[in-house]
């Protein structure tokens, strides 16, 4: 059996317990899929990859040198979307300049007041990182809490563009992408999210949280999978009526 990131957070308990309860079957790929990329902003991954402890001096969210791993996979899967004509959806924060609309956030973290940037950095951290920035046909959507899908319009998106699935990357794992997972999950959309496209300052909460998604949301799969998948997608899925395709 295929080891699982997750497998040595496990209790032998917790394995048999999911074993027995029947969680964690695959649902597989849906046939209408949009690429889901969440957060990758210079906040969450710093300016350049260095050990988490150094980066988060300056960047006080930011996941290190895993959030570059991750962007690594992120591009080809939003390189290969492209090229097939899939819808590729960002996400980011945005918040007022005295900080007021971060609302509980301000409650829950004793360095919030630098999420809007600091003296010492050189990118907005609200900018997307330039390897995996969106181009002009992408839909951005600025997201006020960690759900891709609260206080946004990324389902009236889906509805018109008739996604039947969604691919999930970006961070972190146990706050935006979980909550958006289960959010889409709750709205009936297949989800994939992949494994070494997401990433968090916490290699536990990463870990445990792909399992928790895995086992009940959706299915946790490893990029060359879904490059696999996405290369048997016909043309033309997401062509809409009256709309110029952009080339």
């Amino acid at each position: 059996m295929e080891e699982r990131v997750w497998d040595g957070f496990l209790t032998r308990r917790d394995k048999d317990v999911f074993a027995a309860a029947g969680y964690g079957v695959r649902a597989g790929f849906g046939n209408r899929p949009a690429l889901l990329i969440i957060d990758v902003s210079y906040g969450f991954c710093g300016d350049r990859p260095e050990p988490i402890l150094t980066s988060i001096q300056r960047w006080s969210n930011s996941c290190g040198e895993e959030a570059w791993t991750a962007i690594a996979a992120i591009a080809k899967l939003k390189d290969a979307a492209r090229r097939g004509g899939l819808p590729v959806i960002y996400t980011t924060g945005g918040y007022r300049d005295d900080r007021w609309d971060i609302g509980m956030g301000n409650l829950k973290n004793g360095r919030a007041v630098e999420w809007g940037g600091r003296d010492d950095v050189s990118e907005d951290p609200n900018a997307f990182v330039r390897e995996v920035a969106p181009e002009p046909r992408d839909i951005v959507v600025v997201k006020p809490k960690p759900s891709a899908f609260f206080g946004t319009p990324l389902t009236s998106h889906l509805t018109l563009l008739g996604v039947d699935s969604l691919i999930v990357t970006g961070t972190t794992t146990s706050g935006c992408v979980r909550a958006s997972v289960v959010d889409a999950f709750s709205h009936n959309y297949r989800v994939a999210v992949v494994e070494d496209g997401c990433f968090d300052r916490s290699q536990a909460s990463h870990a445990l949280s792909l399992c928790d998604m895995d086992a009940k949301y959706a299915d946790v799969v490893k990029s060359d999978e879904v490059l696999a998948h996405l290369a048997t997608l016909p043309q033309g899925l997401f062509a809409l009526p009256g709309v110029v395709p952009t080339p």
